[in-house]
Formats: C-alpha cells, structure tokens, sequence
C-alpha cells in the first residue's frame, strides 16, 4: 500500500507539471493577446482559462503532497524532495488565495512557469524513495518549523514576482520599453501599485521567515543542545532574514523606492533559492539529512 501511494504522489507530480505547463501557455498567449492590443485591461478568456487550468494542477499537486505524507506516515517535507514539492504547491497556493483579495493574474506566468521549473528539478534531481526519519527530525518541531519556512518562501517567490514585473513597468514607464512586445505592460498596474503590493507580501513572508529561524533555534536547542551553532545552513537562514529586514526597514524609514527596492527583493529572493539549492547540496553541516 505504502509502495503504491508513493508511485500515485510521484505520477501526481508529474501530471501537476504537465498541468501547470497548459496553464503557462495560456497565461503567455494572454499576454500575447495584450500586447497585440496595447495591453487591453479587460481579462480575455485566454486568462480565464488559464486560472481554470493553474487550480486543477494545484487539486493534482495537492493530492501529491497528501499522498506522499500518508505513505510516509508523517508531514512531507523531511527532505529536499518533499521540502521542494510542498513549497510550490505554498507558492501556486498563495498566488491563488491572494487573488481573492486582489487581482494579481498578471503574474501568472510567472508563477505558473517557476512551478514546472522548480517540480522539475526536485523531481529529476532531488527524488527519493519514502524512508524513516533520521532522529534529530523525529520531533514536532518538524511540523512547525519546515511548515512556516515553507509558508515564507511562497510569499516571497510572490513578492519576487510583483518585484519583477515593477521593474518591467518602471523601465516602461521611463520611456525604455517602447517595442510592441512589451505593450501587455500597459493592461499591468502602476509600478508604484506593484511596489505596494510587493512589499505588503514580503512582510507576510518575512514574518513567516522571523518565525521559522526562532523554531530553528528552538529545535536546534532540543536537537544539539545549543541555540545557535554558526551552522552553514543557520547562517544562510538568518542571511536571508536580515536581506528582508533590510528591504522592510529601507523602504519604511530611508524612503526607498522604486528600483532599489525591487532589486533588493529580488536578491532576498535569491538568497532563499540559493540556500535551498546551493547550501543544501554542496554545503555540509548538521542539516546535511535535509539533502535525503
């Protein structure tokens, strides 16, 4: 049964990709359509088939992650692999709930394009078979700590996407990006809009981020007897941490804005792919079994 459930998760995974794959194209064949009309702003049915399409490829990757948890008989993301699909299913999922409160669509493909690109580097590089939890993640502090890391790198691959798109729309803006292909530009909100929306997302993250480096600490003292242990992969967590808090206090009370800012997401951003991808694999240290 076990054994089944896991070739379900991963067979699930792939139809997510696939998924989420249609749901890309019909997001860049909207903004195709856009830009052939100076950036219409009424939503074409490209875009409403679109969002269609990005839900049913989160029902599908949801019922992966669900499905890899039962069959491990714990949460599902003890290692890389599952770290990896949980977080952007976090990701597809944030995008969509924040559409509820505002309309953020236009980041669709990007969304939808960083999804395939990050299931299929976990999937082809990081996979591996369903196996017991090494002692030190045999504690609640697994649920708590991973969950809320998770719930920050979804917020801020979002903000990273708004963070993006406002640095498009400033070039626009300033008379830089004239050509006819980036006239779907003109259906976006204005750079200013995108910069405030951006930064009320990365506060949510990085509340999330500020909370998963306390449990850190937390677990760290009930794992190792210690709090902190300059470990590569605490050191990266607290770099991502302070690049945030950075951004947060820069934009708040130094009156940064516009480009700056957005860069300075960007590189928060960054630093988070990098702790996951780089630190993880060719770094050692006492977080080594996250590369399971």
């Amino acid at each position: 049964m076990t054994n089944n459930l896991e070739s379900i998760s991963l067979i699930a995974t792939y139809s997510a990709m696939a998924v989420y794959t249609l749901a890309f194209i019909l997001f860049t064949v909207d903004l195709a359509g856009r830009a052939a009309t100076d950036g219409q702003s009424k939503p074409t049915r490209w875009l409403h088939s679109a969002i269609a399409v990005l839900v049913l490829g989160f029902a599908i990757h949801f019922g992966a992650v669900i499905t890899r948890g039962i069959s491990a008989h714990r949460v599902p993301w003890a290692n890389m692999y599952e770290f990896g699909l949980t977080a952007t299913l976090v990701l597809v999922g944030v995008f969509l709930g924040i559409n509820i409160w505002r309309d953020v669509r236009f980041v669709g493909a990007f969304v939808s394009g960083f999804a395939i690109l990050a299931l299929g580097i976990v999937a082809v590089n990081f996979y591996v078979a369903v196996s017991p939890l090494p002692p030190a993640l045999q504690n609640y502090w697994l649920v708590i700590h991973v969950c809320v890391a998770v719930l920050g790198t979804g917020f801020f691959a979002t903000g990273a996407a708004l963070s993006a798109s406002q640095l498009f729309q400033q070039s626009r803006e300033e008379g830089k990006l004239q050509t006819r292909s980036w006239r779907f530009l003109s259906a976006f909100p204005s750079s200013e809009t995108l910069e405030a929306l951006a930064y009320r997302i990365i506060v949510i993250g990085f509340v999330f981020w500020t909370f998963t480096v306390i449990a850190g600490a937390i677990w760290a003292e009930r794992a190792w007897g210690r709090y902190w242990g300059w470990d590569t992969k605490e050191v990266w967590s607290f770099i991502i941490w302070t690049l945030f808090a950075g951004y947060i206090h820069a934009r708040a009370t130094r009156g940064w804005r516009g480009r700056p800012a957005a860069i300075l997401s960007l590189i928060g951003f960054s630093a988070v792919v990098f702790n996951y991808g780089i630190v993880n694999v060719f770094f050692k240290g006492l977080h080594a079994y996250s590369g399971l």
